[in-house]
């Protein structure tokens, strides 16, 4: 990787070996290979199973003309289907200013990068992303339970083809709507632009014109000959429309990151007239001023400030457009609420960067910091998940009394849940993040691709287990069934708490994140 003394070139070979060193650089950062190692077997096998395992499950055997049906509509809607990859991709891309950053703004001032470089990066990173996976995963599972005898090593083909050719298209559309957003007036016209197109498909979903659109989009061929023994015509299609996309993208990423970050710059470079102590409403003076602080924070950064908007509204959007119900809504929660932590809170402590130092200089005790700081995580988390169950009660209507308690429960829990793991995390291992960026994470790569594994699986077994539960007579069972789960979490919430108390694990922390 060449120095900022060094003349820099645009070219693609040169733009492969310094993201290669970048790559090997990062690798070399991780601080458990070994776990980092068998999280990547981890996601390599749970790949195989879905891509593989449904294939198994034999429909018709069932004689059961409810579950035929439902196969039926999935095979009918698989195109549609690949249209929400490529959606989850655009809106993955733009919201996090086009793209993930294998090194940081800070740490590229003396290494400058080439546009195709961090084009590349970008590209490379997209997969550690938990709505990536857990999208890519339903794909293949969608596909081996529909595809027909003999052709399902095609079809399974075709999606792993789609995927990166959807990824690569995102990835470029991400770096106009970037390019748009620092050019005067760009926010307003992402955010108009946006809204139309919100508005236009939930206005075709009314109408009842939206699925006759949607099956007449090339992915409909798509899905339906990969089903065929034409399917290496798809591959090579998909594979020319990755490769056009990969190179098209790096216009848009040249002219993006040769703007500068109105937003990022309007935020640093900001005068704000101070305001009085705020009024404690309940508890202390100190624990008031201290939650000011802390959603500051949150909201000043321009990444978080994005991604709990998305967050909030996408599957919320999703269930309101599509209908979802109630068994698939109790899942949305807890992955919305993941989603929300992986912006910032399984390294809590990361929003005070430098200022951490003159945050434990503050005359208020250590346990107030670690309450609000945990209150602050718990009110993002609530609020994008809450956004989801209350577009699903809008579109559904109150559901029967056992599904409500399960739906609450199951809400409860997994806010609890992901609450205690993210500050448990962010105690035992911090990392030292500028979260000024919107491309920025709060932990390394690795570390967020294992978080996010981590936290989906407990989710979303979580849900499972109260989405079995809602099918059942008790209304009490839902409650009940809560009680361990939420004793078993805030058991370690408390541990968590009483390790940061410990002086040299706090001073530990402190130096940790201070060094940015």
């Amino acid at each position: 990787m060449r120095s900022s003394t060094e003349p820099r070139h645009d070219g693609w070979t040169d733009a492969a070996h310094d993201t290669a060193h970048l790559v090997g650089f990062r690798a070399r950062t991780v601080r458990r290979p070994g776990a980092a190692a068998f999280g990547a077997l981890v996601a390599i096998g749970l790949t195989l199973v879905f891509a593989l395992a449904p294939a198994a499950f034999d429909t018709g055997a069932l004689d059961q003309p409810a579950l035929t049906r439902a196969t039926a509509s999935l095979r009918d809607n698989l195109g549609a289907a690949f249209i929400g990859v490529l959606l989850l991709a655009v809106s993955s891309s733009m919201s996090s200013g086009g793209g993930r950053e294998l090194l940081s703004r800070s740490e590229a001032a003396i290494h400058p990068l080439s546009p195709v470089t961090e084009h590349l990066g970008a590209l490379l990173l997209a997969p550690l992303n938990l709505a990536w996976l857990v999208q890519t995963w339903a794909l293949l599972a969608v596909t081996a339970l529909v595809a027909p005898t003999g052709r399902l090593l095609g079809a399974q083909v075709v999606v792993l083809a789609w995927v990166l050719a959807a990824t690569a298209l995102g990835q470029a559309i991400g770096w106009v709507a970037e390019g748009v957003r620092r050019t005067p007036h760009g926010v307003v016209t992402v955010r108009v632009a946006a809204g139309v197109v919100v508005v236009a498909l939930a206005g075709l979903h009314l109408a009842g014109a939206l699925g006759s659109i949607v099956r007449s989009l090339p992915t409909t061929w798509v899905a339906e000959t990969a089903q065929t023994s034409s399917w290496p015509l798809v591959v090579v299609v998909l594979l020319g429309v990755f490769g056009a996309a990969v190179a098209l993208g790096v216009r848009p990423a040249a002219w993006a990151l040769g703007l500068p970050p109105r937003e990022e710059l309007r935020v640093q470079s900001g005068v704000h007239e101070a305001r009085h102590a705020p009024e404690p409403r309940w508890g202390s003076p100190e624990r008031a001023l201290l939650r000011r602080l802390d959603r500051g924070s949150v909201w000043r950064s321009v990444g978080m400030r994005r991604g709990l908007v998305v967050l909030g509204l996408g599957p919320g959007l999703v269930a309101l457009v599509a209908g979802l119900q109630w068994s698939s809504v109790m899942l949305l929660p807890g992955l919305t609420a993941s989603g929300a932590a992986l912006l910032f809170g399984v390294n809590a402590w990361c929003l005070d960067g430098k200022g951490m130092v003159w945050r434990e200089t503050l005359p208020v005790a250590a346990g107030d910091v670690f309450d609000v700081r945990a209150l602050v995580v718990l009110e993002c988390m609530a609020a994008v998940s809450a956004a989801t169950v209350v577009m699903a009660l809008l579109r559904n209507g109150p559901p029967p009394l056992v599904v409500g308690v399960s739906v609450a429960a199951c809400w409860l829990v997994v806010l609890v849940q992901v609450l205690a793991i993210v500050m448990s995390w962010s105690v035992r291992s911090p990392y030292s993040a500028d979260l000024s960026s919107p491309r920025a994470t709060p932990a390394p790569h690795a570390a967020m691709a294992g978080y996010a594994g981590k936290l989906s699986l407990v989710t979303t077994l979580t849900g499972m287990v109260f989405t079995t539960v809602s099918t059942g007579p008790w209304a009490w069972l839902p409650a009940v069934l809560a009680l361990p789960f939420l004793a078993w979490s805030g058991w370690r919430l408390v541990r968590a708490r009483r390790r940061w108390l410990a002086p040299e694990e706090r001073a530990r922390v402190v130096l940790t994140v201070a060094a940015v």
